[in-house]
C-alpha cells in the first residue's frame, strides 16, 4: 500500500483493554482505577502510518499500543533494520530519529495487522496521578522494548542467517507463542522481506534459510504464520554450533573429540578423567590447537623441504 494510513478515534478503558496494566494496583483501589482511566483510542489500518498528527508531542507519555501488530524501521546508507512492536508496547511516534545531527538516518512505521492505540495525552496523565503505580509500569514497558532490541543484536550477530532466522523465529514465540500439539504456533503472517529486516539479511538469503529449516522440519510456513517444532536452539549458549562450522574443529579430529568428551565426563562427574590430571587437557587442547596453527604447520614441514632441496640440488 503506497498511501498512509489513515485513523478513526475514540475513547477507551485503557485498563480494561489493557489488563495485565491493572494488576499492578492493589486490589482494594483498582475497579476504581479501571473505571476512571480512560483515553482516546485510536485505529489504524493496515499500510504506511506517519503518526505524527495523532497526538501533541508537547505533552503525555506515548502511544499505547493495545493490540495489531507494527514495524519500525530505521534505515541508514541502503541498509535497514526494524522493530516488531505489538500489545502492550509504548511509542512516541513523533520523536524522529531521521533529525540525527551526524548521520543521514530515515525512519518509517508500517502496519502489518491492524491496531489499536490509547493515546497517553496530558488528559490521561491527570487520571492516573491518583495511580502512581502505573508509571513504575509504563516505564517497565519502554525499558522492555530497549532489552528487546539488545537481544535481537544479539540474534543478528550470528554468522549463518538460517540461525538467526531460527533464534528469531523462537524469541518472537517466547512473546506471541502458543503450544500446540504439532509444536510452537507463531501466529504472525511475516513476510521474508519483514524478517529479512529484522535479521539483517537479504531477502533471498531469507528464503532460501527457510527452506532449509522447512526441509529440517524446525521451522513450517503456515497459513496464519510459523509452526516451530523441537526445542528452541539453545545449543547456541553452549557454543555447539561455532564448533560444528568449524571446519577445523574437534569432529575432524577424533582424538581430539574422544579427549573433549573424557574431560566433559569428568567434569560432570565433579573430577579429571581417571588417570589423568586436571593440567592435562588444558595440554591437549593447547596440543590441538597448535595441529592446526598454518604457521606451526609450515615450520614442521621446513626442515622436511630442506631435505628434499639438498637431495635435488646437482653435485659439482
Amino acid at each position: 500500500m503506497n498511501t498512509l494510513a489513515t485513523a478513526s478515534q475514540k475513547q477507551c478503558y485503557v485498563l480494561r483493554a489493557d489488563p495485565a496494566l491493572a494488576e499492578v494496583i492493589p486490589a482494594g483501589r483498582r475497579q476504581q482505577a479501571i473505571d476512571g482511566c480512560m483515553a482516546r483510542e485510536v485505529s489504524i489500518p493496515v499500510g504506511r502510518w506517519h503518526g505524527a498528527p495523532l497526538a501533541d508531542p508537547d505533552g503525555g507519555i506515548g502511544m499505547l499500543v493495545l493490540s495489531g501488530l507494527l514495524i519500525r524501521r530505521v534505515g541508514l546508507g541502503g541498509r535497514y533494520g526494524a522493530e516488531l512492536l505489538g500489545a502492550g508496547d509504548v511509542l512516541r511516534p513523533w520523536e524522529r530519529q531521521d533529525e540525527s545531527p551526524t548521520l543521514p538516518l530515515s525512519t518509517a512505521w508500517r502496519v502489518l495487522q491492524a491496531c489499536k492505540l490509547a493515546v497517553l495525552d496530558d488528559e490521561f496523565v491527570g487520571c492516573m496521578s491518583a495511580y502512581p503505580e502505573l508509571a513504575g509500569a509504563l516505564v517497565g514497558r519502554a525499558v522492555g522494548r530497549s532489552r528487546s532490541l539488545a537481544v535481537n543484536i544479539a540474534i543478528v550477530h550470528q554468522a549463518r542467517v538460517d540461525v538467526r532466522l531460527h533464534m528469531l523465529l523462537w524469541f518472537l514465540a517466547g512473546r506471541w507463542g502458543r503450544v500446540s500439539p504439532e509444536g510452537v504456533m507463531l501466529p504472525l503472517r511475516l513476510t521474508h522481506a519483514v524478517l529479512a529486516e529484522l535479521s539483517a539479511a537479504r531477502r533471498p538469503t531469507v528464503t532460501s534459510a527457510l527452506s532449509q529449516l522447512a526441509k529440517q522440519e524446525l521451522v513450517v510456513p503456515t497459513e496464519n504464520g510459523w509452526l516451530l517444532r523441537g526445542s528452541p536452539p539453545v545449543e547456541l549458549q553452549d557454543g555447539k554450533l561455532g564448533t560444528q562450522r568449524n571446519e577445523q574443529g574437534p569432529d575432524k579430529d577424533p582424538a581430539a573429540a574422544d579427549a573433549q568428551r573424557d574431560a566433559r565426563a569428568a567434569r560432570e562427574a565433579g573430577g579429571p578423567p581417571q588417570g589423568e590430571t586436571a593440567e592435562e587437557p588444558r595440554r591437549a587442547a593447547a596440543a590441538q590447537a597448535r595441529a592446526h596453527d598454518p604457521a606451526m604447520e609450515h615450520r614442521r614441514e621446513a626442515p622436511a623441504r630442506a631435505r628434499d632441496s639438498a637431495m635435488s640440488a646437482p653435485r659439482r
